[in-house]
């Protein structure tokens, strides 16, 4: 019989993974949560929530993903600060044995109305840097990063280019800057960047904004803000940092060069899936596909939050997420044969 380390191993610290962490350890499971960077997720770089239930006033992301951190450790919960660089899900073989022969197969299905022995559930190895932990069943809450468009992220980040207002802005303070996105995180971190810059050019390359009403309605009263519409980025430049960024109207075809001194880029995210290898099915775009029980393709495993092929990506939408996740997974593992 195999031996595991851990009932569930949880994969993301996000709203998504914490919450399934906290329901997991409530359930008295043997669970493990593997973080590679700082538990919170994406919301710690947002400046203010104030569409998450039961804080009327709002709350910034930080304080909230330090309080979802703090209610799963107070159940038990178990975290572990390292990368997973890849998973092997591979079904462990099961024996038939006949008088004659032994019959190897992926799975059973037992119909006899016996009590069958030995049986254990698939093996999940997750693989980290230094060593591999074998789990019975697996959350994937691994979350989604901002998507590049390839104007020279690498070259200035850093030094001009951002994905995050909450952490840059102070050092814009009284300059210019522009602002790529229409949707909410764009519309709200433009909004937030007025705080400190002098001016923001907003661009969006179709003629109205995807965010919600209410943020958009802020930022069109807002006079620090310029809205560009039916405009792309095509680059940027600058010796030491940015001094310019590249635009062109998609539907004139005009060119021209805005002088700022700051690019933040948020159009879209592609999923932190690079550890599956092809073990998970996905969408075209990398995201896991699930069931509404967020049971993913391969048995016991599951998936929660922004890696999931999702209609919503909000925080309330990864905390449901998280909780079914934990809840499907006890029950697989209630149902598995031991």
């Amino acid at each position: 019989m195999p031996a595991f380390d851990h009932d569930l191993v949880i994969i993301g610290a996000g709203p998504a993974g914490l919450t399934a962490g906290l329901y997991a350890a409530r359930a008295r499971l043997n669970v493990l949560l593997i973080e590679k960077a700082v538990p919170g997720g994406q919301i710690i770089v947002t400046d203010w929530i104030e569409n998450y239930p039961g804080f009327p006033e709002g709350i910034s992301g930080f304080d909230l993903a330090e309080k979802m951190k703090n209610q799963a450790e107070a159940f038990g919960l178990k975290m572990e600060t390292a990368e997973v660089h890849s998973l092997n899900l591979t079904p462990d073989v099961k024996e038939v044995v006949l008088q004659e022969k032994t019959i190897k197969a992926k799975s059973l299905i037992i119909a006899s109305g016996a009590s069958p022995k030995n049986l254990t559930p698939d093996v999940k190895e997750v693989v980290l840097q230094e060593k591999t932990i074998k789990a019975k069943s697996l959350i994937i809450a691994s979350g989604a990063s901002p998507k590049k468009l390839g104007i020279g992220e690498d070259r200035y980040m850093g030094k001009g280019i951002s994905f995050c207002a909450t952490c840059d802005a102070p050092f814009f303070k009284e300059k210019t800057v522009v602002a790529v996105g229409g949707g909410d995180t764009a519309v709200q971190e433009a909004i937030y960047l007025t705080k400190f810059v002098k001016k923001v050019f907003l661009i969006h390359r179709r003629d109205e904004l995807r965010a919600t009403k209410i943020l958009q309605e802020r930022a069109f009263a807002n006079d620090k803000i310029e809205i560009l519409w039916d405009t792309v980025a095509t680059g940027v430049d600058g010796f030491f940092g940015i001094e310019g960024v590249h635009v062109k109207n998609v539907k004139t075809g005009e060119e021209k060069t805005l002088k700022a001194d700051g690019c933040f880029i948020w159009v879209g995210t592609t999923p932190n899936t690079q550890f599956l290898n092809d073990s998970l099915d996905t969408d075209a775009y990398g995201f896991i596909h699930a069931d509404a029980r967020m049971q993913t393709s391969v048995p016991g495993v599951f998936t929660a939050g922004d890696v999931r092929d999702t209609p919503l990506r909000q925080v309330s939408t990864a905390v449901g997420d998280g909780a079914i996740a934990a809840v499907s997974a006890e029950h697989y593992l209630e149902n598995e044969l031991t």
